[in-house]
């Protein structure tokens, strides 16, 4: 019989030792090391070998040029925001993520997507590792989904929820989570790297071979990101993270990957006593809290996949008391920030090094994008001055070193989204005025540097 060994592993990255260490050194995390033991395949001892098997191959291969191409069959969650953020509507046989903060909203949305299929006849099994079955009636009845016809089940053993898959067949199913279900004949507990490793082995196994789309909940650190291995995320098909403050009603989804669709796409929802209820029109909540005659505050149009949205971008400039300038970015890139505050100071003649300078993105949104260079650079300025831009204005273009204003892609869109959220005098760049199709009462004027958006503004 073989000898049991056994060897560290880290909870955070699944990085192997023989040895226990304090400080992981793949990851650098401290203290994940978890003892498993662990029983080798092969006899050991000096000189051991393992022959190799060899078998017949038992499935024909097949060129791509021999493959039939079927349409593309997607089905409707009835939440369009969450169709959104997966390209357009759920995959067959597709294996999704879900992750976020405690509280935020995964369980809630994925019973309400559940019990939406339900209704319209599709055969749906809810399984929870976390609440017994009289607590998901209890939520089902408060999201007034208690009378759909779906399947649910209590269970943390992963042969019984495959043994009961099997013999339901369902078109769709939820795990909720995937870090409190275990496969029994491991040595190690639920939560740890094996166990969510096999687990999501055996359901992504079911889903490809059985065609039943399943979403899995999952974990997250406190530093945000997924528990569990990172070959977690290469194994599912789709990542989606709940973004927001569990405290406020607005949350915001996310795709971080995505086989079937973008990863830029976004979908709003608002937290209510009934469930979450989808925001259609992002860039109506994001500036409902914009005061008039607000000296800091401009107004960007950021393209969220194929949707544009208007955000608020929001700065402060105040003198500093230290030897050294304070910086501070929420929502935007620190380094874009520095870049373009040196970028003022170079070509704008501006003194900011013995200024503070606080940014802010207004609604919890991430930007990432370049087009929101130049409005953040008018906001600098706006409160620098304490002088407030015209309600109306909006500002879009990517800002170089030089001072130069760049051209930005899907200008035609980002216009349309101004002009429907009525706003009627934009600033954006020289190079994409060929690509505008002004309509009456818009006032659109290109620039080609930071220095003649400026002198517009003030």
């Amino acid at each position: 019989m073989a000898k049991a060994k056994t060897l560290f592993v880290c909870a955070a990255c699944g990085y192997e030792s023989a040895k226990w260490m304090g400080k992981c050194p793949s990851c650098g995390e401290w203290n994940k090391m978890e003892e498993v033991e662990q029983t080798p395949d092969v006899p050991s001892g000096f000189g051991a070998q393992r022959k190799p098997t060899v078998i017949a191959p038992t499935k024909p291969l097949h060129t791509l040029s021999e493959i039939e191409e079927d349409e593309e069959i997607r089905e409707n969650s009835d939440i369009s925001e969450f169709d959104r953020v997966l390209g357009g509507g759920i995959v067959p046989g597709s294996l999704v993520l879900i992750g976020g903060d405690p509280g935020i909203g995964k369980s809630t949305l994925l019973l309400q997507v559940s019990a939406n299929l339900a209704s319209v006849g599709k055969k749906v099994l809810y399984v929870s590792g976390e609440e017994s079955v009289r607590q998901i009636k209890m939520r089902a009845r408060r999201l007034c989904a208690g009378d759909s016809g779906l399947y649910v089940l209590s269970e943390t053993n992963m042969d019984e929820i495959e043994a009961q898959r099997a013999a339901l067949c369902p078109d769709f199913m939820v795990v909720d989570s995937i870090q409190t279900v275990y496969v029994p004949g491991k040595n190690t507990s639920a939560g740890s790297v094996s166990q969510v490793r096999e687990a999501t082995g055996m359901l992504m196994r079911a889903a490809k071979e059985s065609g039943t789309t399943i979403f899995l909940v999952g974990h997250v650190t406190k530093e945000g990101a997924l528990a569990g291995p990172r070959v977690l995320e290469h194994m599912v098909d789709a990542v989606l993270y709940f973004e927001g403050d569990r405290h406020q009603e607005y949350r915001i989804l996310r795709a971080a990957k995505n086989r079937f669709g973008s990863v830029n796409e976004i979908g709003v929802f608002r937290m209510e006593q009934s469930g979450m209820v989808e925001v259609p029109n992002p860039s109506e909540f994001l500036l409902s809290g914009r005061i008039e005659g607000a000296a800091g505050s401009a107004v960007a149009v950021s393209m969220e996949g194929t949707r544009p949205v208007l955000v608020d971008l929001q700065a402060l400039i105040a003198p500093t008391t230290m030897n050294y300038p304070r910086r501070q970015a929420l929502g935007f890139d620190y380094n874009r920030m520095s870049l373009l505050l040196a970028v003022l100071e170079k070509r704008c003649g501006m003194t900011l090094y013995n200024q503070d300078a606080y940014v802010n993105v207004a609604g919890g949104l991430e930007l990432d994008e370049p087009a929101c260079d130049l409005p953040l650079m008018a906001a600098v300025v706006s409160s620098y001055r304490n002088t407030a831009i015209p309600r109306d204005y909006v500002l879009m273009g990517e800002v170089g070193l030089s001072g130069e204003v760049r051209a930005v892609n899907m200008i035609d869109r980002r216009v349309a989204e101004c002009t429907r959220m009525g706003f009627s005098r934009l600033i954006v760049p020289k190079g994409n005025l060929r690509q505008i199709h002004v309509q009456d009462g818009i006032e659109v004027r290109g620039v080609s540097t930071v220095a003649e958006a400026m002198a517009i503004l003030f």
